[in-house]
């Protein structure tokens, strides 16, 4: 799906997390990102996946990373999902797809054989310096944070 790789320069953005706050990607210079894309907040793979990723935030943490959740739901979903889960980090309401856009997540889907377009389940591990250590497209929901802790 994304023609995003290992070693490109991670596409600046500039969006609103869950209360309004402006962020972008400039914001996590100097620090290592987990930048995780998904379809919808409050679905079971994607609250699998936020809460395993929010679960293990202190190791993450460890590790140098913050984290930072994207799908294009709008500020009010993302704020009832992070308050209902009491995630440790912000969720981007990207309604206009820009960010989704610029990493290259969006396209055809399938499902129950009906096609449609959607987000792909994708996170980007990026390093201090903007640049793209990792695309992780296979990504397990439950045991999220493994894969990311395995590929640092």
């Amino acid at each position: 799906m994304t023609t995003l790789k290992e070693g490109d320069k991670a596409p600046d953005f500039k969006a609103e997390d869950q209360d309004g706050n402006k962020i972008s990607l400039s914001d996590y210079k100097g620090k290592k990102l987990v930048l995780f894309f998904y379809p919808k907040a409050s679905t079971p793979g994607c609250t699998a996946e936020a809460c395993n990723l929010s679960d293990n935030y202190d190791r993450l943490k460890e590790k140098g990373y913050e984290i930072l959740g994207v799908s294009a739901d709008s500020k009010k979903r993302q704020q009832n999902f992070k308050n209902k889960y009491d995630f440790k980090y912000p969720l981007l309401a990207d309604e206009d797809k820009e960010v989704i856009n610029a990493y290259g997540v969006w396209g055809p889907k399938k499902f129950m054989g009906k096609e449609y377009d959607g987000i792909h389940r994708t996170t980007f591990l990026i390093d201090e310096n903007g640049k793209i250590e990792e695309v992780i497209q296979k990504v397990k929901t439950k045991a999220h944070a493994e894969q990311i802790l395995q590929e640092s």
